[in-house]
């Protein structure tokens, strides 16, 4: 079997064979992102590799089935780049890697969290200038603070473990409750607008799926304590970013950590140094000093790296061998 791998990385490329033998499949490795444009990256091909910022929209799918693609595997946990009832429609069969470590995301939140707060970036900007007076780089303590999270699913549960040890009293709203963290750690489940009005951080660990898009918007924000922390490592088009930018002016936020944004398409994964950034809300989101923005790197550390691999590639061995991919959806 061939697969053609698109938006390939550096750190990614040890796990694959390029254009060579791994076990009975032929990787064809590209740095191309999957687009109208390369689409035709993937000719002879029976199977594709994409990442979560390749757009697999239903005129792109039609395009692979004309080209003779089968098989789908994406690298990531989430699968909203993917038209799944396109590609259904099309017997073009599609498996994710639903599961890696969940610590890589939760600790990634967590150092978002105390970056902010002891506003790390300005003092090391200060050290570097050789400015050792402590003016503007008060913190607080995180022992005793309320913390929402919003979602607790593996990176929340992890989150839980992390927030407990400094002493965080643990507000959540989900869908469903999980006895072992009430027991515990003493967790409350809540209302959203419980979590907003009681938090001094909140965190989203949510999917993105049409009942979260734009759940942090305008009327959540209202709801929030002057000032609060706000931390998205979960998927960027859950918050309203003009909203965001509303709360911030207004003094509404008083922090904001972000690994996601919700037009990210083109923006992240990519080199832009060469370039002018033509997305007016992105820049203003970097003309606030309270904002720290990290480019969809809460993954990537390489326990997670290594089992989203393995996860992948054994996908593709599976229905090479004719056997259904054990994370096919």
């Amino acid at each position: 079997m061939k697969a053609t791998v698109y938006s390939i990385s550096p750190y990614e490329k040890p796990y694959f064979d390029p254009d060579g033998e791994k076990g009975d499949i032929t990787f064809h490795l590209h740095k191309e992102p999957l687009t109208e444009a390369s689409i035709s990256l993937a000719e002879g091909s029976d199977a594709i590799v994409v990442f979560a910022n390749d757009l697999v929209k239903a005129g792109v799918l039609e395009k692979l089935h004309e080209l003779g693609i089968k098989f789908i595997a994406t690298r990531s946990m989430g699968l909203d780049h993917i038209d799944l009832e396109k590609a259904k429609e099309l017997d073009i069969k599609v498996a994710n890697v639903p599961h890696y470590s969940p610590h890589s995301v939760a600790e990634h939140s967590v150092a978002l969290m105390l970056s902010l707060n002891r506003r790390l970036n300005l003092a090391n900007q200060k050290v570097r200038q050789h400015d050792f007076e402590l003016d503007g780089l008060v913190g607080f303590d995180m022992n005793g603070k309320t913390v929402g999270l919003l979602g607790a699913g593996e990176i929340g549960e992890v989150s839980v473990k992390i927030l407990s040890g400094f002493g965080c009293k643990i507000l959540i709203y989900d869908l469903k409750e999980n006895k072992e963290l009430i027991d515990k750690y003493q967790v409350k489940y809540t209302s959203i607008e419980d979590v907003c009005k009681k938090s001094d951080i909140i965190s989203i660990h949510s999917p993105l799926t049409k009942e979260t898009k734009h759940l942090i918007d305008k009327e959540k924000i209202s709801w929030m304590k002057k000032g609060v922390m706000l931390i998205n490592t979960a998927r960027g088009a859950i918050c309203n970013t003009e909203d965001l930018i509303n709360g911030l002016k207004e003094g509404k936020l008083g922090y904001l950590g972000m690994d996601v944004y919700e037009h990210e398409k083109g923006l992240f994964f990519e080199d832009h140094r060469n370039d002018t950034i033509q997305d007016d809300l992105f820049i203003r989101l970097m003309g606030f000093k309270n904002v720290l923005i990290t480019a969809h790197q809460a993954f990537l550390t390489r326990e997670a790296i290594k089992e989203n691999m393995e996860t992948t590639i054994q996908n593709l061995k599976d229905w090479a061998a004719g056997k259904k991919a054990k994370h096919e959806q």
